[in-house]
């Protein structure tokens, strides 16, 4: 006779990973951002500057030695220096122009990020010329924090000096995994022995916090391999590191060669492996002392180590975002310049403002950014939203805080919603069902 302890249980439906971007970055999603809009940029721009929003300036750097598979930024990776130095020149013209208006005039930055792309790529002569313009039209001398991304192997003493010596605080080193094979089937430019050597000499030279980056999911990564991974990283004892799971977006090179295949499954980890993967990682961080402080993160020292772009930027903070592709949000209005460089050169040499696309956020959707945006963190209050925003989220979201309480990837009580580990693993799936009604039907996020 057959018991109920005999019968086996249901196997879970493998999620596989297929094409398209999961990952929430900001709302609402990018796909309803319109060139129609962009007049609303510039009518901000006319306004007097506020006194009490903090300004963040971010700049995009597109150059790498070579375009990792699975990449969807823009990126070059055929540009002479010449071509370098014309892109800052552009870029630079384009700060002025922004920073010469009423609404950025006069404004010191609050938090400053240079990403990529590679920001390493630049020699030092490069970097300390754009950031010596910058500073003279945004001064940072009172930035709580200066972020920096860099690729391992464009790092030795030289360039990590001349990084450090321009101001930059927090460093963040584009690991993604320790294994050559893996880095070189994936694109990456940079190999395992370049990785410690540039960390090394990068501790003795006084950054505040440094970051390192790993990916769970990559092509050919292994429950072994992932596992010599997390031992490496916790071995070198970073502030923070910061651990996403591999995604496949449209405009890829892996995508690419999946649809020249016919392929709809990509050749990465599928979603469940991928969540073990970073709940393991987060377990063997916590046994070595460090705290997990969002759905990304891990944090040795979580009182003096703070992502000041991230959590300023989920609060409301203006962004003056320059260079090709980048996004920026100022006085309420989301923002993306020109996607290709021939376009925005040819915008900025005519004496305009790159911008492609534009998005007027309402106070609706301003709430609803904050709460979803924030939500990555594992817990929010309530009360914060009534006192900003005069909305409850208890009222504003019941089916959707009831649905993850009573799948088991949150608690509720009385003051705010706590996500569990199965929820924080997969909170970029949830997050969609917070979005507002006309902003959940769309063919991609970007």
């Amino acid at each position: 006779m057959q018991t109920a302890l005999d019968t086996p249980a249901p196997e879970k439906k493998v999620e596989k990973t297929e094409a398209g971007n999961y990952f929430v970055s900001n709302y609402p999603p990018f796909s309803f951002w319109k060139p129609d809009q962009v007049p609303a940029v510039e009518a901000v721009l006319q306004q007097p500057a506020p006194a009490n929003i903090p300004l963040g300036v971010y700049f995009h750097i597109p150059f790498c030695r070579k375009r990792c598979h699975f990449c969807y930024f823009k990126v070059y990776t055929d540009k002479n220096a010449a071509e370098v130095k014309a892109y800052i020149d552009a870029g630079m013209r384009e700060m002025e122009r922004f920073a010469s208006q009423p609404y950025l005039k006069g404004r010191k930055a609050h938090f400053v990020y240079f990403g990529g792309g590679t920001p390493s790529y630049l020699s030092v002569p490069q970097l300390k010329d754009l950031t010596n313009r910058m500073k003279d039209m945004i001064p940072w001398d009172e930035a709580e924090e200066v972020a920096f991304e860099a690729e391992p192997g464009t790092l030795n003493e030289v360039k990590l000096t001349g990084i450090r010596d321009i101001g930059v605080t927090r460093l963040s080193l584009g690991v993604e995994n320790f294994d050559d094979h893996i880095l070189e089937t994936n694109g990456r430019a940079h190999r395992s022995g370049e990785i410690e050597k540039a960390y090394r000499f990068a501790r003795t030279l006084g950054f505040e916090h440094i970051n390192i980056d790993l990916i769970a999911g990559m092509m050919n990564e292994t429950w072994e391999n992932w596992k010599v991974a997390v031992a490496k990283a916790i071995a070198l004892q970073p502030d923070a590191v910061t651990i996403y799971q591999m995604e496949v977006p449209y405009n890829t090179t892996m995508y690419q060669q999946m649809k020249a295949e016919g392929k709809v499954t990509a050749p990465v980890a599928d979603w469940q492996t991928k969540r073990d993967w970073v709940s393991y990682a987060f377990d063997e961080f916590q046994k070595d002392g460090y705290t997990v402080t969002s759905a990304y993160t891990v944090v040795k020292d979580p009182q003096r180590i703070k992502f000041v772009y991230r959590d300023s930027l989920w609060e409301g903070a203006d962004l003056l975002s320059c260079g090709v592709a980048s996004f920026g949000h100022l006085g309420g209005v989301h923002y993306q310049n020109q996607a290709d460089v021939g376009p925005y050169m040819q915008a900025v040499d005519a004496g305009q403002l790159p911008i492609f696309r534009a998005y007027q956020t309402t106070p609706e959707d301003r709430f609803v950014r904050e709460f979803i945006l924030k939500l990555k963190l594992g817990r929010s209050e309530f009360d914060y939203y009534v006192k900003k925003f005069g909305e409850d989220p208890r009222q504003h979201f019941g089916p959707q805080l009831d649905y993850l309480a009573k799948e088991g990837f949150a608690t509720l009580d009385e003051k705010g919603v706590t996500l569990s580990r199965d929820g924080l693993l997969q909170v970029d799936r949830l997050l969609h069902d917070f979005f507002l009604p006309q902003h959940r039907q769309y063919a991609r996020y970007t």
